[in-house]
């Protein structure tokens, strides 16, 4: 048997699109004789659908594309993921389902049993969920057809539920020959290899070779890596396909032993390094982010000569191309001289487009206006912000007059703590870095001149001067804030590991530090429900995976 896994880009909502998508993979399937082609979870409607499953037009269009889908399988039937109608009187109205369709027809349909209702999924407000375990039988093979969550079962980077069931195990018992999983798995900067290492465990444990096909693409926060996967019944990783990009493996299966890769040579792509594997997520996501938006495809943000706006530049270049990417420099009476020297060398690095607009007389107009308010007022954050919402509304002017889509360049750290400033620097239609911490901003600006482009892009003044918001005289971040190594070590302990302020002083942090983050954090979340929204690539991202109360009273860590 010759069978085909696949990693698609799809779009949420493209029905037709994403139909178009899955008939042509069919076709070149069956062009190159293969009996089986496999691919991902909700390739139809696209992952995650959320409320577009609550109108019955929109699941309509996608059980007629179901449909025409299977009309179109022949020789080579097609296992793919989509939304199905649930047609008992009682519970949810829909399954999210596996359907098995061959020489014209739907061969076979089961359903997800285990659904994922934590951090960023929310399954359970839409599906009803599988209630008997039972295997496909096609082709005279017994195949036990799994989707994402069903495999994972207990073992994701923090157990928010925990199951008392697990569908693998269940259908190994029944006689499945294979196990097969298609997700939609989103990608974090920790999970590839602890997915792997999770299907091989699978594989090893129920003595059964195991084919995993995952999304590619990013919609909206979330980004699908792919490195879909075929694994023998001993763990071996034959097959594993690229991060970030569309693909395709070939093998085949004997009636008796494992499958075998149909190309000679390796089919094994390398996991990309920490620094390197952030970096292509974040281009693989603003790329997908302005494309299936429909927008112009022109993005301009703000350049302070600081790191956050150079690597952000960086960014927009490789997903966009230097010649839609615009840069704006607004020095004021307090800027360094870098922060204009600094943002001409990276713009002339980049070969990006760069203005400079001095917000010097917009800012005493404001105070002009404020005088009879202010009186004898020391300057303090009210002064501050005003020179940040001078240049946010600069930059949104521009947005607004020629299409291009403001880029937030404001890091997690920031955002974490709330060093940023409503409707001045947190403006913009996507925040790229809200999920990276200034330490990762750091290490990835110096893999990006010493490895990637193997010279200087991102100028080394840039990454070698103390951080600064540059809002009053000779200021530091350090000024208000502890060293980001610090600072970013409580975050991720707090934000992302969920710990106690006990155990997160026992990894060596002071205690009256802790705590003081932890309030900052905390007091600062409604900053952050007005933030644009952001590229996930952490297992605890500010936005839909993170949901806090404004309103609380909550103190004890």
């Amino acid at each position: 048997m010759r069978i085909r896994i696949q990693q698609i880009n799809v779009i949420v909502g493209d029905v037709k699109g994403n139909s178009a998508l899955v008939l042509q993979a069919l076709r070149d399937a069956g062009n190159d004789r293969m009996d089986l082609l496999i691919l991902p979870e909700l390739v139809t409607c696209g992952y995650p659908p959320m409320d577009l499953l609550e109108r019955k037009a929109f699941i309509n269009a996608v059980q007629t594309e179901n449909e025409r889908i299977a009309r179109a399988t022949g020789q080579t039937a097609l296992l793919f993921g989509t939304i199905r109608k649930n047609g008992e009187s009682a519970g949810r109205p829909l399954f999210n389902a596996a359907i098995l369709a061959h020489n014209g027809s739907i061969v076979d349909v089961v359903n997800k049993t285990l659904l994922p209702t934590y951090d960023v999924f929310d399954e359970f407000r839409y599906f009803e969920p599988n209630r008997k375990t039972r295997l496909m039988e096609w082709a005279g093979r017994k195949w036990g057809v799994t989707i994402c969550e069903d495999i994972w079962n207990n073992q994701n980077e923090h157990n928010y539920h925990t199951y008392n069931l697990d569908p693998a195990d269940e259908l190994r018992n029944l006689g499945a020959e294979v196990i097969v999983n298609i997700s939609a798995s989103p990608f974090t900067k920790r999970k590839p290899e602890m997915r792997e290492d999770m299907l091989q465990r699978h594989a090893r444990r129920l003595g059964i070779p195991l084919f995993y096909a995952n999304q590619v693409g990013a919609n909206t926060e979330l980004i699908f890596d792919g490195i879909s996967s075929v694994i023998s019944s001993d763990g071996k990783v034959l097959v594993r396909l690229a991060t970030f990009e569309e693909d395709y493996a070939d093998f085949e299966w004997p009636e008796s032993g494992e499958p075998k890769p149909l190309v000679s040579g390796v089919r094994i792509k390398p996991f990309p390094g920490s620094e390197e594997r952030i970096f292509r997520a974040l281009v693989h996501g603003l790329s997908d982010y302005v494309k299936k938006s429909g927008m112009p495809g022109k993005v301009v943000m703000g350049l302070s000569g600081g790191i956050d706006s150079a690597l952000t530049a960086v960014i927009a270049c490789e997903a966009m191309g230097p010649e839609n990417v615009l840069g704006i420099t607004m020095p004021s009476r307090f800027s360094s001289e870098g922060s204009v020297s600094d943002s001409e060398k990276l713009a002339r690095n980049l070969g990006i487009r760069l203005h400079e607009l001095p917000i010097n007389s917009i800012l005493e107009s404001f105070l002009e206006v404020l005088a009879p308010v202010f009186g004898d007022a020391e300057f303090d954050v009210a002064e501050e912000n005003l020179q940040s919402r001078s240049r946010g509304a600069i930059l949104m002017a521009i947005s607004n007059k020629f299409g291009h889509m403001l880029l937030n360049t404001g890091n997690k750290s920031e955002l974490a703590v709330g060093y940023c400033t409503l409707y001045g620097d947190m403006a913009g239609g996507l925040s790229i870095l809200s999920d990276v911490y200034k330490t990762e901003v750091y290490a990835i600006s110096r893999w990006l001149n010493e490895s990637f482009y193997g010279k200087e892009v991102i100028p080394w003044n840039t990454i070698q001067k103390p951080p600064s918001a540059e809002l009053r005289p000779d200021q530091k971040d350090t000024d208000s804030l502890p060293e980001y190594d610090i600072l970013d070590g409580i975050l991720k302990a707090y934000v992302e590991d969920q710990l106690p302020a006990g155990m997160i002083s026992e990894l060596g942090f002071d205690i009256d530090q802790v705590h003081d983050v932890a309030r900052m954090v905390d007091r600062n979340e409604y900053k952050r429900r007005q933030s644009a929204p952001g590229l996930r690539v952490s297992s605890k991202a500010f936005g839909s995976g993170r949901r806090l109360p404004i309103v609380q009273r909550w103190t004890e860590m």
